[in-house]
């Protein structure tokens, strides 16, 4: 399976969680290392522009191609098994138990959950600590331009 990664050129190799861990985000709480894909780019690129203030082009990004073996087991998070304002920003504390209870159960690799940005597409968690992490491949990094009418 192919997913994506949007992230500033000195990150695009890491797949630590080590970001997330630091800041947290929708899924993790600070102090838990989770590394965040999406199934498309299109989806990447619209993750990214949510954060990224309105006249401000971002530089320095790189899509990193990720792979993953299709026989491994992926976890899913249905939305009809979120709560109705799972979505909204600051993010409520449900997301991050699911993403909690999926990094200390270890059970998976990866977990699939709902984009909270674009309905009916899927971002790909995966727990950096997990012992199939290390069959995950970096299949390719490519500079990556916004168009800068998105930041108008």
């Amino acid at each position: 399976m192919i997913v994506f990664r949007l992230c500033k050129s000195t990150y695009c190799r890491d797949l630590s969680g080590y970001g997330a861990e630091k800041s947290g985000g929708r899924w993790n709480d600070k102090g838990l290392a989770m590394v965040y894909t999406s199934g498309t780019r299109a989806l990447c690129l619209t993750e990214i522009a949510v954060h990224i203030p309105l006249g401000i082009i971002p530089t320095d990004f790189i899509l990193t191609t990720i792979e993953f073996s299709d026989t491994i087991e992926i976890l899913e998070i249905n939305e009809s098994e979120l709560p109705e304002n799972w979505k909204v920003f600051p993010h409520t504390s449900f997301p991050r138990k699911i993403g909690k209870s999926f990094l200390e159960k270890a059970a998976h690799l990866v977990l699939k959950v709902p984009s909270a940005v674009v309905q009916g597409e899927f971002n790909y968690l995966f727990n950096p600590h997990h012992d199939l992490m290390k069959k995950v491949k970096i299949e390719k990094t490519e500079p990556f331009f916004f168009d800068e009418r998105l930041f108008r």
